[in-house]
């Protein structure tokens, strides 16, 4: 399997339409199973009026299929602290998620500030 129980993980949900809502998911992978694997972590869904993308309080368990063309995975580091992931804009202008501490991930998509 390509992803193991324990990794960490980012999911961005890839919209169709422009108005379709974005969605990101950061969490750990608690079960594998062919294709697919369970994750328990937070969604992070952005806010047009803010500009800024916004943590659910509650933790949530989702499942996602490795074979969904809708949605990107990124593999995050072991020691990354989900609970205090947060979106930012970076000296560049880019957004980048990050934890404040460990890691930091650029998921600009066409520049500054989308």
């Amino acid at each position: 399997m390509v992803i193991g129980i324990g990794e960490k993980v980012h999911v961005i949900t890839r919209r169709l339409f422009e108005s379709d809502l974005r969605r990101h998911f950061a969490g750990i992978v608690i079960e594998v199973a062919d294709s697919s694997i369970r994750a328990k972590g937070f969604t992070f869904v952005f806010d047009e009026s803010t500009n800024e993308f916004v943590r659910r309080e509650e933790e949530r368990v989702r499942i996602f299929t490795l074979t969904d063309a809708g949605i990107v995975i990124n593999l995050l580091p072991v020691d990354a602290q989900l609970s205090n992931m947060k979106y930012q804009i970076d000296e560049r202008g880019q957004r980048v998620v990050t934890d404040g501490v460990t890691f930091s991930l650029n998921i600009s998509e066409f520049g500054s500030n989308r």
